[in-house]
């Protein structure tokens, strides 16, 4: 899959609460997950997607995701109405069984309209950064987990000297699992406040700031239905990087975010025609 619908259809995570608008069914055939306007998509794609994705194959995850696949039906049944795609060289040169990628692409490349960036809006960003952090900064790792049974077994395995990271890579269901669940480096004012956390759960963020270096979770961490088991590699006086530095960072983080809300606002506009069943 091309790289603009890698990155278009992955806003479509964000819309999972447009799902309770969807038809529901009990009629669909078996093996069958949802219909589009008469297409249908198969258990045996949403399974592929969510092995592809890596993320791992809890509930969250699998509705996510077939929300993502339906978001994709629908850009490729609108690219398909204009036979003026089928013309384009990009189009023309692509291999067969690339067709549709290609199409779609070419359509959406017509039809989201992000807005542009600014730099005081990039500038406003990293101002709104640098007063959230607090004087420390902390380096940690992250397990996530679907149910109770499986962190104590993690918990279990970790009190008898397993690696952390190796029971990350096994275990965890977070996109992060293949580093071991490392976080980036993450700085807050303490106490912790909700929506000052670098988008980290409230629970989370108050776990890894009471854990010294080296230090694991007693105890899993309920975020959710999920479950976390934490540990803080290492604690450090926060370093403020300089605005040119992070320039960059801060624009693309902020040109993603309003390519996600000109894709969501595509979709929504999509699905008020379309007959979607699930």
């Amino acid at each position: 899959m091309n790289a603009l619908i890698r990155r278009t259809t992955l806003a479509v995570l964000s819309l999972t609460a447009m799902a309770t608008s969807f038809a529901h069914a009990d009629g669909l055939p078996a093996g069958v997950v949802a219909s589009v306007n008469g297409t249908q998509i198969t258990q045996a794609q949403l399974d592929r997607a969510v092995a592809q994705s890596g993320a791992g194959a809890n509930p969250n995850v699998i509705q996510a995701i077939k929300q993502q696949l339906i978001a994709r039906e629908l850009f490729r049944q609108q690219a398909a109405k204009n036979p003026t795609y089928d013309k384009l060289p990009a189009v023309q040169q692509a291999a067969k069984e690339a067709h549709d990628a290609a199409v779609t692409q070419a359509w959406l490349k017509d039809n989201i309209k992000p807005s542009p960036v600014t730099d005081e809006q990039v500038k406003a960003r990293y101002d709104a950064i640098v007063s959230s952090l607090g004087d420390k900064e902390y380096k940690a790792r992250v397990i996530q987990v679907g149910d109770d049974v499986t962190a104590t077994q993690v918990i279990t395995q970790l009190k008898q000297g397993t690696d952390f990271a190796k029971l990350a890579q096994q275990y965890s269901t977070a996109p992060n699992k293949a580093r071991g669940g490392e976080l980036d480096w993450v700085s807050f004012k303490v106490p912790v406040e909700e929506g000052k956390l670098q988008n980290l759960p409230l629970p989370l963020a108050r776990e890894i700031v009471v854990l010294q270096p080296g230090a694991i979770s007693a105890n899993p961490v309920e975020v959710g239905n999920q479950r976390y088991i934490v540990k803080v590699d290492a604690v450090r006086p926060t370093q403020v990087p300089a605005y040119d530095s992070v320039k960059p960072a801060i624009k693309q983080a902020l040109e993603t975010a309003e390519l996600e809300r000109a894709t969501v606002q595509l979709v929504g506009g999509l699905l008020k025609t379309a007959k979607v069943v699930q």
